[in-house]
């Protein structure tokens, strides 16, 4: 199989955005119909909304503004509607911890697969991107994890700046979302026939574009205090956690302005981040999709993959998931979100409880076939 520039049709991505018109507000809702408010309410599909926000369609600054809005926690908690539709949501996307069992007895058979975003799934967010250390018992809790099953971490960051946060070699690591994949050098991989380190970048020709484009945003932004280029590779993340609200539509100017010039590129937003990626067809799903056929499991039906995170470029490994009728998607968020996920956790602490109980099973299930 060729690892070099691989290239495969972008999937289509069907989630609701809803629009308060009351407020101009928008934020993700559970899968279903948004409770009634002053004001009224329309559905846009994700997909037309994404497509708006990219920097040449035509997208308003107030529309990007309100988005990122919609990614702060304490937006969320300040909106009424979503907390009271949070039982409903918690029906539809219940607690992975509470239904482990169940869990457990669909995967009976088959090879579990563990696919794990990083920022805010192993890692707490923090103010400082460069500061989002996972604690010394996740770390240990992964390298058991990686004993009992192949075990990748899928990220938006540069994925040698995963590995130092994450500092075990027995891993595979996507980064850039999944444009940059790497596999376990040491000893190659015990599930991977032939062993040897799996390598995928689908977007090397981008590389000067990326670098030139970082340099003007770094000079760009300089004036917004709190705003942050992150260079992750193959895409760049302007953080703006540590930006005044207010400010948030001078800095969407500012990369508006430097990304107008390269059309090549596209700007979209995720969780306090604005992301500018190249306009492949790649994503975290696609990047899933590759990793379990180096794996050996791309046609099999004994294959369980798990994908545990908690920002919207996860939803599209989600959504591969769905239609592969494999295995599931755990959306790790404390509110309710539209999501292509099946189940929820609240935090990195119970994203670390649920593996924790997943490598004791897995002990005690070969434990049990040691002793027959």
């Amino acid at each position: 199989m060729t690892n070099q520039n691989v290239v495969v049709p972008e999937s289509t991505i069907n989630l609701a955005i809803t629009v308060a018109v009351a407020n101009s507000s928008i934020f993700s809702t559970a899968a279903q119909k948004p409770p009634a408010a002053p004001g009224g309410y329309i559905s846009i599909s994700r997909k037309n909304f994404l497509k708006n926000l990219e920097i040449n369609g035509g997208a308003t600054i107030n529309a990007l503004v309100d988005s990122m809005r919609a990614s702060s926690p304490t937006h969320h908690k300040s909106t009424p509607s979503l907390v009271d539709d949070q039982t409903s949501w918690m029906d539809q996307h219940p607690s992975a911890l509470e239904m482990f069992e169940q869990i457990i007895d669909a995967s009976k058979g088959k090879q579990i697969v563990m696919f794990l975003d990083y920022d805010g799934t192993l890692s707490p967010i923090v103010e400082d991107p460069d500061r989002a250390f996972m604690s010394k018992k996740m770390r240990a809790t992964l390298r058991k994890l990686a004993r009992c099953f192949p075990t990748a971490i899928v990220s938006g960051r540069c994925r040698d700046k995963v590995y130092k946060f994450v500092r075990l070699a027995e891993l595979y690591y996507a980064g850039s979302h999944g444009m940059d994949i790497r596999g376990p050098v040491k000893g190659g991989s015990k599930y991977k026939k032939g062993g040897g380190a799996v390598l995928c970048q689908p977007a090397s020709e981008f590389l000067p574009m990326i670098d030139e484009v970082y340099k003007e945003l770094i000079e760009r932004t300089k004036s917004t205090p709190g705003a942050k280029v992150e260079n992750n590779k193959f895409c760049l993340s302007v953080h703006f956690r540590c930006v005044e609200e207010k400010k948030w539509d001078e800095l969407i100017q500012q990369v508006k302005s430097v990304i107008k010039e390269y059309p090549k590129l596209r700007l979209t937003q995720g969780r306090k981040v604005l992301e500018i990626r190249p306009t492949i067809k790649w994503d975290k799903g696609k990047a899933l999709e590759f990793l379990l056929e180096s794996l050996g499991f791309a046609n099999c039906s004994d294959v369980f993959p798990v994908y545990i995170g908690d920002d919207r470029t996860d939803e599209d490994a989600f959504k591969i998931l769905r239609e592969r009728g494999q295995g599931f998607g755990i959306l790790v968020s404390k509110f309710p979100k539209d999501t292509n996920a099946s189940y929820s956790l609240q935090e990195p602490n119970e994203v670390m409880d649920f593996l924790q109980r997943l490598v004791e099973w897995k002990q005690m299930s070969l434990g049990e076939e040691a002793s027959v």
